[in-house]
């Protein structure tokens, strides 16, 4: 059975290791893996490769980057070559990014079976991308894969026959158990100077790379004065995304002695520093994920969240853009009251394996 596995983008690096590690342990698949190159710098694709011990792609397509348009019908145009020529049983995306939907449309259009992992996720929010992305997604795909009971949900009440549908788990955390004990022999703590004495130093973590986050100028100067707030009670570590550095450098705001702000992290000294943080405040699917996984209290800077078992049974808050909520739930959580949560169905480090049984029962 030939899968290609389809790319583009640094959270698909992470879903797609332990996909890749679970259909190499079977002699009957022969997984291809297609790059588009959404993500092309070193920071941002390359290191995940070393870190995630990912072979090189058979395929590169060298997209880089663009409007949401460009990007999309760039990619339509250069994967369909490689599906003609490789002539695949079945195309696997991941997540929801522009490759995602590039690549499902391309299969599609050939009559190639298609399998989405982390089907069904909604926000309900179509002015988000990749909640276009993700709407599209599922709605060629035949092999539904779900991280969380409500995206079973969502996809039964959008008409998806119940037998495509599939709730397995969530590949993220896969990777994220598997690679942790690697990412605790980081680094990274020492050099940013977070440990006295061989104890972690009380910090907090932030990612913000969203357009509605980082795209309006009142947005992400409000978003930016209510980290500093935070940062007054605990020093906070923002890797800064390259779309985010952008426009920061627009900005004339003066900086904070306590918000460092430091390049783009490599999966394992992010998940290092992610596992040991006292508060997270992000607008990351992923990231919310990964904390709700570790146990760290994680403020998300949306409006929504299309994973809700973050929140309800997570350290997940919604917080929005909200100056005094954010400042509220903060003291909160670094006075000992955040969320506790627990780790949701099936997180258990075996989705992979689980997705993989499925595609030989069914595709064979």
């Amino acid at each position: 059975m030939k899968i290609i596995n389809i790319v583009g983008a640094r959270p698909n690096l992470v879903k797609i290791a332990p996909l890749l590690q679970a259909m190499r342990r079977h002699g009957r698949i022969n997984p291809v893996l297609v790059h588009t190159g959404q993500h092309y710098d070193e920071k941002l694709s390359e290191i995940f490769f070393q870190q995630m011990k990912i072979a090189q792609p058979d395929f590169n397509l060298d997209v880089g980057s663009g409007s949401q348009a460009w990007q999309t019908a760039e990619i339509l145009k250069r994967i369909e070559p490689v599906l003609v020529d490789q002539r695949p049983d079945l195309v696997l995306v991941v997540g929801d990014v522009n490759s995602t939907v590039a690549g499902s449309l391309a299969a599609a259009k050939l009559g190639i079976p298609i399998a989405h992992v982390e089907a069904g996720l909604r926000s309900f929010d179509r002015s988000m991308p990749e909640e276009v992305n993700r709407v599209v997604t599922d709605a060629l795909a035949n092999y539904l894969f779900v991280t969380e009971k409500s995206a079973v949900e969502n996809l039964l009440k959008e008409g998806h026959p119940r037998e495509q549908i599939y709730f397995v788990g969530n590949v993220m955390i896969d990777a994220l158990q598997q690679f942790l004990p690697v990412a605790q022999q980081s680094r990274i703590a020492e050099d940013m100077a977070l440990i006295y004495n061989g104890n972690f130093l009380p910090f907090g973590l932030v990612t913000l790379h969203r357009p509605s986050n980082v795209d309006l100028d009142e947005t992400l100067v409000s978003l930016l004065r209510a980290l500093q707030t935070v940062a007054d009670m605990v020093p906070l570590i923002f890797p800064v995304h390259p779309r985010t550095r952008q426009k920061l450098s627009q900005l004339s705001m003066r900086s904070h002695p306590n918000l460092r702000l430091i390049d783009p992290l490599g999966y394992l000294e992010f998940i290092c520093l992610l596992s040991h943080a006292r508060i997270v405040l992000t607008d990351s699917g992923g990231v919310q994920e990964e904390s709700t996984a570790l146990a760290i209290p994680c403020l998300t800077l949306r409006e929504n969240t299309e994973r809700p078992v973050t929140v309800t049974q997570g350290t997940n808050d919604i917080v929005g853009h909200d100056f005094e909520t954010i400042r509220t739930k903060a003291r909160e959580i670094l006075g000992g009251h955040g969320k506790k949560g627990e780790r949701p169905e099936l997180w258990d480090g075996h989705a992979a394996q689980r997705i993989v049984e499925i595609l030989l029962h069914e595709i064979s």
